[in-house]
């Protein structure tokens, strides 16, 4: 086979594997408020997603995908001998394999970071490594890092007033938090946020296989500003990043769902109304976000809204993996398009046994992975859910010791007078979810 071929194809299997990935790790955006409060079972939650995930290849455009190929100017890549593999498909490959490097790192531990910035970050490390920093377009990175601080700050503080606006709902129509108003009204806005997972996560690995197809030579009359994947890539990449999520990144979820914070009906509802705010928005205009930053945050400004407890722990480690996903990424982008330019047959082997480690290691991970049924068993049960006392710490203190770690005033009616009944369990997701005060 023809090296230029082969090497495209194996950078497109790695897109298709990065998108994949992507389904997974990203899961929880949608399903992990859904799955916290029963509204759905795990593998129903996982299976909806899934569809909502794929339903905007029919519809949505490519304005996203557009963006991340202009990521790196193709055109600057210095030439190669005829029959050579092209350097841009070099730095696809590299910047694939950092993606996928640092999701499968960050979901075993599972950290919700984010997918995009992974591969955006791949792509900065592969381009730089590949002809400098005059090979980044900087006005699109520089629209990534704007949506870093943006987009989470936005769906904070939407989920902030749209709790605040379901509260004063259920004061009114005196409807429980836990009802099943909110129930389906948490599973539809749990569609939406699938929707806009896939509108705009989805759009990431096109991007990158058009700029693949179009270095190798595939795309040759197709201007290198605005690319436009062929259909056949956007089907497939809406078909990947649903099979990912329908095997579902289940601890990720369980970060997401369980250790950030209470979440009820009427919360998870208020938190993806947050997160399809900033979502949408990000697609409309073209910004590729990170997904996993706006739930994550949604979620955060729920609690807020809720004057409930924070697991601020998780949250620190949260931050700290978003803010080292774009040059972890890029590290290891960079030093691997290195290995793709040593002299052969050195490179070709290098490369190979690199994509052979990631893979071996990939899928020891997935097959020691946790399962649908684990976090099912940290599930609060029906009643738990709707008893006053979920979500209070289980020790005798006063009124004013359980505000103050609970953040609502609703502790003291637990047992009716000025202590949370200590003989009432709150749950393992509680347990699980307990700050480290």
């Amino acid at each position: 086979m023809d090296a230029v071929i082969f090497a495209v194809v194996v950078t497109v299997a790695l897109a298709v594997l990065f998108d994949f990935t992507n389904g997974f790790h990203d899961a929880a955006n949608a399903t992990s408020t859904v799955i916290a409060t029963r509204s759905l079972k795990p593998k129903t939650a996982v299976i909806v997603s899934a569809i909502f995930n794929f339903l905007p290849a029919f519809i949505v455009g490519t304005a996203v995908a557009n963006t991340i190929s202009k990521t790196v100017d193709l055109g600057a890549m210095p030439g190669v001998a005829e029959g050579a593999v092209p350097l841009g498909v070099r730095v696809t490959l590299a910047a694939l394999l950092g993606a996928v490097f640092w999701n499968y790192l960050t979901w075993h531990f599972g950290l919700p970071s984010s997918s995009s910035h992974a591969l955006i970050g791949g792509l900065i490390g592969a381009g730089i490594s590949a002809a400098g920093l005059g090979a980044i377009s900087w006005s699109s990175v520089q629209l990534t890092v704007i949506a870093i601080f943006a987009s989470p700050l936005i769906a904070f503080a939407i989920a902030i007033l749209a709790t605040y606006l379901i509260r004063f709902i259920q004061r009114v129509f005196k409807v429980h938090e836990d009802s099943e108003f909110f129930r389906w009204a948490q599973v539809a806005s749990s569609c939406w946020v699938s929707w806009g997972h896939g509108s705009n996560d989805a759009q990431k690995t096109m991007g990158v296989i058009a700029a693949t197809l179009f270095a190798g030579g595939f795309l040759a009359d197709t201007d290198a500003s605005s690319l436009e994947p062929p259909i056949w890539v956007v089907f497939l990449a809406h078909a990947a990043i649903a099979a990912g999520t329908v095997w579902g990144g289940w601890k990720i979820i369980e970060t997401m769902g369980l250790k950030i914070t209470r979440i009820t009906r009427a919360s998870g509802f208020a938190a993806n109304i947050g997160a399809i705010t900033s979502i949408e928005g990000a697609t409309h205009l073209g910004v590729p976000i990170s997904t996993t930053q706006a739930v994550s945050a949604s979620i955060v400004g729920s609690g807020v809204g809720e004057r409930r407890k924070v697991n601020w722990f998780v949250m620190r480690d949260m931050v700290i993996a978003w803010f080292l996903t774009l040059p972890a990424a890029g590290f290891v982008g960079f030093v691997v398009y290195k290995i793709t330019v040593l002299p052969d047959p050195w490179a070709t082997i290098a490369t190979a046994l690199t994509i052979v480690v990631l893979l071996t290691w990939a899928g020891r991970l997935m097959l020691h992975a946790t399962t649908a049924s684990d976090i099912e068993a940290e599930l609060p049960s029906e009643a738990e859910l709707k008893g006053p006392s979920y979500g209070f710490q289980v020790q005798q203190t006063s009124d004013a010791e359980v505000s103050a770690m609970t953040g609502d005033g609703a502790a003291g009616e637990a047992t009716g007078s000025g202590a949370v009944d200590p003989s009432v369990d709150p749950g393992p997701a509680v347990r699980g979810a307990e700050p480290r005060d």
